[in-house]
């Protein structure tokens, strides 16, 4: 009876704060879950259909350049025409990689989020710990668990077939034609322009990976969880 009516008119934490009920509680935390998850749905599909628009954008800007290719010869003006067009499907790309980037250290942050509201769900009800897969502890190892509830992907796997590589490797092969193009058009040797453009999408693709690692490093060096993994 002592612990019924504790539910009923709530509790009291070590700090002093009195807490609501625990129906008013559990509400509370769930409105937030559909918050977060709704806003979660939104940045994907956003990020998504940015995407789309870029690789619609750049194959129609290619297909383009491949008819006035025709037109002129693939000389005089196409060369000044390719470099132009390619400098702006490049500049599209690396804002979209941007958002990318971006949106992946929000879907980390609303996974962190969404973690630690399940804490605060087994907290109230702990008998209810078994029977959830993601994970309620809003750390490292938290968030890996959720990504991944069977540990059935390498962290290898899970970085190269993400949006942000496939992003970096689009950026890196258009930034190596530009950079193809424009040694070429500086009468540089075929086969050396084409090192020059092999040389530059490679630096590009291994900086992306190294900024885009620095950035989810940083996120771990300020965060503070507040349901760590049991060590």
């Amino acid at each position: 009876m002592h612990n019924d009516g504790m539910a009923i008119s709530g509790t009291t934490s070590p700090d002093g704060v009195p807490h609501p009920p625990s129906p008013a509680r559990a509400q509370l935390l769930a409105t937030e879950h559909w918050g977060l998850l709704a806003s979660r749905s939104t940045a994907q599909a956003e990020v998504l259909t940015r995407i789309s628009m870029f690789l619609m954008f750049t194959s129609a800007s290619l297909v383009s350049l491949a008819l006035v290719g025709q037109a002129t010869g693939f000389t005089g003006p196409f060369v000044m025409l390719a470099v132009i067009v390619l400098a702006i499907d490049a500049t599209m790309g690396l804002l979209t990689q941007l958002r990318v980037v971006n949106v992946a250290l929000e879907d980390l942050m609303y996974v962190l989020a969404m973690n630690r509201l399940r804490a605060a769900y087994v907290e109230l009800d702990p008998g209810v710990a078994r029977y959830l897969m993601a994970s309620p502890h809003d750390d490292q190892a938290g968030s890996r668990h959720t990504y991944d509830f069977l540990a059935t992907r390498t962290s290898f796997s899970q970085v190269a077939g993400s949006s942000m590589i496939f992003m970096a490797t689009a950026n890196a092969a258009l930034l190596g034609i530009l950079a193809g193009v424009l040694a070429a058009s500086a009468r540089i040797p075929l086969e050396a322009a084409i090192a020059i453009g092999a040389v530059c999408a490679t630096a590009f693709l291994a900086w992306s990976v190294r900024v885009g690692y620095r950035r989810y490093t940083t996120v771990w060096a300020g965060h503070i969880p507040v349901s760590p993994s049991p060590l």
